[in-house]
Parts: C-alpha cells; structure tokens; sequence
C-alpha cells in the first residue's frame, strides 16, 4: 500500500456549465495535515464531497487508504469522518445525545457508544456542558461537538471543510490544538480554508485551488520562498496618490516586483532595508512621503494574490490570524527610528 493516504488524479466535477474540478491532482501522505486552500468557489467543499462519497465525480479517479471513492464508496465511509462547513448537529439535543445518536448511525457496538462519547466530551472539554441543549451551546463549543461527532468512530482520515470559520481567535486556537494531537495520533487530516494564516501554521503542505484548477501545490515556507526576502508595503491617503508613487517606486526598485493595489504600493525583495532607503529617497523629493511604512516578510496571503491576482476572500487580517513579525509605523515615526503601532 502507498504512503499516500488519499489519490486524486484528474478529478472532474462539473455543475451545468460550471466546472467546479477541472482535472485536479493531488497526493496526500498519510498522517500529515494537508492544507487545500482557496476563495469561495475554487472547488475545495466539492474536492472534500468527492473524497467523502457524497458526490461522484464526472471524471479522473480519487482513492483513500487505497479504496476507490466511486467502487468502493461504503468501505471508504467506514474509514473517514467529516466535519463541513456548518455544524451538523441537533440543537434541541444534548451534547452527549448527539454523540450517542452518532455512535448508532455508524452502528458502533452498544457498549461502546457511551464511553466513546465521554471520553470525546472530556477531550474536547465539553464534559460540563454535555447535558446541555446544544442550541445553548457557542459557535466555538458547537464546532468542537461537530468535530468530536465525525471522530466517533475513530476515523484514520478526516476532511475538515473550513472548520474554523467565523470562530472568534481563541476558539481557533483551541480547535487548531485539537487538531495537531489528531495528526500527532496518526490521523491525516485535509483541511480546507480560506484563511491563509491556518494553512500556514496548521499544514505540512498546501494546494492552492483557484476556479477548479490546483495552481500550486508545495510547502508553505516553500510557497512563500518563491516570492524573495522581504515585502514592503507604502500607504497612501488615496489610490490616486498611490499611482503616482508607483512610478517613482519601480524606476528606483530595478528588478524588484511592485504592484499597486488601492491605496497601497507594494515591493517584494531581497534587498530589504536598502532597498527601502533607496525608495523613500525619490519619494520624498517628490513630495509623494507615504503614510505608512511596512517590512515583513511574505506570507500565503502575497502567495495566492502573485497566483491568482486577487486576495483569498476569506484571508483573516494578520493581527487577528496570528501573522508573523511585521512593523508598520508612520512614515515620519518610522524615520525618527520609533517602533509605531502594527496594522492589520
């Protein structure tokens, strides 16, 4: 048997006109976190329903733990839980009833549905709430019962369909850390997401997904090496401002990348600071000084906007998401060698 936990190989799903996969491949190595990571759209719930047996493809095949998802669809859903975008449990019962209903539907051996569900309870640290109505329950507590449900017959893959959103950051952390002792336990876990900074902490290795297309597929400190060393980012009062700054700053950037986007002039390099003092130079005797400075380095957010030409939808602000160093200061404070407040 491969090392890959789950195969795809030209996986075609279309909707009418619409082709959600357009021939996607993918390998996932067992007992690794693999990150699909996409817009609203891109085709990441329907690859996760292929892979579940909720949907037939159209074309191309797909296997987990080497059973064929289309010919051997049951012998897969007894190896695999999910847990989709919305939290699929009964609100009018409780958290433990709901786990028992679980155990049943996957026709667990009696006696071992009430322990099972405990100790998924205990672990997910729902034990007091666990005789609550689970419509009392918060969005965080709701998404750690959904999860706990798929685990309840100990699946070796689980398909996270964007599980931490609208989550609030601490809730994110706790499921985030739930989710490392899964994989630490032997679980492969397909994790898709709009959040950029999940897949970057969360995954071994990610696929960006973008109008039913894989267009890269490589670790995330690989992703992000692509782009050079450092980004800087100048802020403008108004796009138009920002245009004009643009020019200036490619005439002195050489060969470095620059962009405009909105109010924003954006540089990636390998030059870093020199670079920087470089531009600010023709900036100021322009009188086109920027706002705001930032230095950071790259993250899968400039990955996918370099891929695609837009920002994932979902990207969560870096100070939210729990992004890497960054400074962004007033432009003045930042010459003055004053440490300015960091902005999303």
């Amino acid at each position: 048997m491969s090392d890959d936990a789950i195969v795809v190989e030209g996986l075609v799903k279309r909707f009418g006109e619409v082709a959600a996969l357009d021939g996607i491949d993918l390998r996932i190595p067992a007992g690794a976190i693999f990150g699909l990571l996409g817009p609203n759209g891109a085709g990441k719930t329907t690859a996760v329903r292929i892979l579940a047996t909720v949907l037939q493809p159209d074309a191309g095949r797909a296997e987990v733990l080497g059973l064929d998802v289309v010919r051997e669809a049951g012998a897969v859903r007894r190896r695999v839980g999910l847990a989709g975008q919305f939290a699929a449990v009964d609100g009018n019962l409780t958290g433990r009833e709901n786990l028992r209903l679980i155990g049943k539907l996957a026709q667990l051996p009696g006696p071992r549905i009430l322990p099972r569900a405990d100790e998924l309870l205990e672990r997910f640290e729902l034990t007091e709430a666990a005789n609550r109505p689970v419509r009392t329950y918060s969005g965080g507590m709701r998404r750690r019962l959904d999860i706990a449900a798929s685990l309840m017959r100990r699946p070796p893959v689980l398909f996270l369909d964007e599980p931490t959103t609208g989550l609030d950051l601490h809730s994110r952390n706790e499921l985030w850390s739930m989710i490392r002792e899964l994989v630490e336990e032997g679980t492969t876990v397909l994790l898709t997401t709009q959040y950029l900074e999940e897949a970057d902490r969360l995954a071994s290795r990610v696929a960006v997904i973008d109008h039913g297309h894989v267009i890269a597929n490589d670790t995330p400190a690989a992703l992000k090496a692509r782009l050079g060393g450092t980004v800087i980012e100048l802020g403008y009062p108004e796009p138009s401002v920002a245009g004009r700054a643009l020019e200036r700053v490619a005439a002195a950037a050489g060969g470095s990348h620059v962009e405009v986007e909105a109010s924003t002039v954006r540089v990636t390099s390998e030059e870093g600071a020199r670079l920087l003092m470089g531009v600010l130079r023709p900036l100021d005797s322009d009188g086109l000084e920027p706002a705001t400075i930032t230095v950071r380095e790259p993250s899968l957010d400039d990955v996918f906007l370099a891929l695609t030409g837009h920002h994932a939808e979902g990207a969560a602000p870096a100070d939210v998401a729990g992004a890497g160093p960054a400074d962004a200061v007033p432009a003045a404070a930042g010459r003055r060698g004053r440490r300015g407040r960091r902005m999303g």
